[in-house]
């Protein structure tokens, strides 16, 4: 046992660099690894030519790196070691490596570890069957899948770094992120332990038990749940999707907002939102939208959109409540547009309020009043009924003529039959006034007439028949006595040239594009709108039909 002990220590002494009387050869590159005890020591040159073989209690030392475990085999003149049996290697007092074999290249500083590799660090472990170490870059990788844990996070992927310095994980392929409330998938990953942050880069998506959320370029504060996205994303909540350039996500205040081409599509509410900024609060029932809004409320048989500086949609689905603010406009396919201050649309009772200064057109009518009330059928989401509410007039351009049909009272009251008006009613201090055509289209004079209640009947958006209530006075003067002075009712307001005529066309001029293609458009929609009118067959078809008599007719 002496004669063993002897020989172990005069070997030993040999290989230690430290030890001046028999210094080791230098490694060309990187310190020499320093074995610092072995309980026995071996040499056979025959079993494996140039390695020392260590065995029991072995402890080595390169640098700031220390390494442990049961057997080793140290290549000196290449500086290497392979070793076996509960390797343990710490780096800095903070990286530790555990394994059941690893392999120490000292000239490059690369560790190879296998066989229940656990590798950990202050604030995460990780698990695999392979990692790889460079200790010179401070470097972990791996590519046999692993799985590292970091406080509440569980971190799965095929292949990954870790980055000592940074305390960073960069994950490739397969990349999942778990945790109680939140599971992250993305085939490119930075995670940084520390805080917890997480970088995705390509198709990623982060799901809870609220939301789904897609990106191909984002970050996501795995504690904080907050989330900024800024490449093809989306988020997906209660049946909204909201998508936009650059996006910004808070769990905890279940609040998002998008900016720059954002879309929020409710698929429940069939409603359609588009602007560059919008805001989504998810606990109030209500979405913020500007810049450019336009909101489409999808039905079977048209399209409704909306309008304004400002938009606000509030309350439970099928309930919603959508306010605009600052020049509020609306458009329904196919043929009925409206303008006011202020909006107002409540789905539950199906009623959209035109507030403040409001003008609607329907064809070739214009109707204007204190309050335009537009009511639809809540069930089958087809028109009802309109109101026109205070000085309700109505104005149809003459489309034979110059002129102007006009009616006018205290209040007007409409009906809507498969979307189409078909009737109206103007009561209270109701006047008329109207251009008599025969079967020649000639002009053949103009009716002025004032009564109670009067009585029109409509057919494709134009007058077929008036029929006037209580005490009617009235006369039909030929046009060459009845003066051009005469031929407009007092308040007479023509605001043809406010007629959206197409959905493109509800956006005022200043919020449209700057551009050329901007400036082709508006070229387009002015030499359209230089055209001369001309009227429907259906309209000249009536017109000559019609006899002057048979038009207006005096009711009991």
């Amino acid at each position: 046992m002496k004669k063993h002990l002897f020989l172990f220590v005069i070997i030993l002494l040999h290989f230690l660099p430290g030890n001046a009387q028999t210094p080791a050869p230098p490694a060309p590159k990187g310190k020499s690894i320093e074995i610092l005890h072995a309980d026995f020591t071996d040499q056979n040159q025959n079993e494996i030519p140039g390695a020392l073989i260590l065995t029991g209690n072995i402890e080595a030392q390169q640098d700031s790196m220390y390494i442990y475990c049961n057997k080793a085999y140290f290549f000196p003149n290449d500086n290497y070691l392979k070793l076996f049996g509960n390797v343990h290697i710490i780096q800095n007092d903070t990286l530790q490596l555990n394994s059941n074999y690893a392999e120490y290249n000292g000239k490059e500083g690369i560790a190879f570890a296998s066989g229940n590799v656990l590798m950990t660090s202050p604030d995460s472990s990780l698990k695999s069957e392979k990692v790889y170490y460079d200790k010179v870059n401070g470097v972990a990788y791996y590519n046999d899948h692993a799985t590292i844990v970091n406080k509440l996070n569980t971190l799965k992927s095929k292949a990954g770094k870790y980055y000592t310095a940074e305390q960073k994980y960069e994950f490739r392929t397969q990349v999942i992120i778990t945790n109680p409330d939140t599971e992250i998938k993305s085939e490119h990953l930075d995670y940084y332990e520390i805080p917890g942050h997480a970088y995705l880069f390509g198709p990623s998506t982060i799901k809870n038990k609220e939301n789904f959320i897609y990106t191909e370029n984002g970050f996501y504060d795995t504690r904080l749940d907050i989330g900024k996205l800024i490449k093809n994303s989306h988020i997906i909540s209660d049946n909204k999707r909201i998508e936009g350039d650059d996006m910004f996500y808070d769990k905890n205040k279940s609040y998002s907002r998008a900016i720059h081409n954002v879309k929020v599509t409710d698929t429940v509410n069939n409603m359609i939102m588009t602007s560059h900024f919008a805001e989504l609060f998810k606990d109030r029932d209500s979405i913020y939208v500007t810049d450019k809004p336009l909101v489409r409320m999808l039905t079977e048989n048209d399209t409704t959109y909306f309008h304004a500086k400002r938009i606000i949609v509030t309350g439970p689905d099928k309930e919603r409540v959508l306010t605009g603010y600052h020049n509020a406009r609306l458009f329904r396919t196919p043929d009925m547009s409206g303008k006011a201050d202020s909006l107002h649309y409540d789905q539950k009772i199906g009623l959209a309020q035109l507030i403040g200064n409001p003008v609607l057109f329907r064809g070739e009518s214009q109707m204007t009043g204190k309050l335009i009330h537009l009511i639809n059928n809540p069930v089958t989401e087809k028109l009802d009924s309109l109101k026109v509410l205070t000085d309700a007039f109505l104005i149809e351009k003459d489309s034979l003529g110059a002129g102007y049909n006009q009616a006018k009272g205290i209040n007007l009251y409409g009906k809507f039959r498969d979307n189409k008006l078909y009737e109206v009613d103007l009561v209270q201090n109701a006047e008329m006034i109207y251009y008599v055509y025969d079967e020649d289209d000639e002009l053949t004079g103009i009716d002025k007439s004032i009564c109670s209640r009067i009585h029109l009947e409509l057919e494709d958006n134009q007058i077929t028949s008036a029929t006037r209530f209580v005490n009617p006075e009235g006369e039909l003067y030929p046009p060459a006595e009845y003066p051009e002075s005469a031929r407009l009712f007092p308040g007479f307001n023509w605001r043809g040239d406010e007629k959206i005529m197409r959905r493109e066309d509800i956006f005022p001029p200043e919020e449209n594009d700057i551009g050329e293609k901007a400036e082709i458009d508006s070229e387009k929609q002015q030499k359209e709108a230089e055209k001369p009118m001309e009227a429907s067959d259906a309209t000249k078809n009536f017109i000559r039909k019609t006899k002057p008599a048979n038009v207006i007719k005096n009711g009991k």
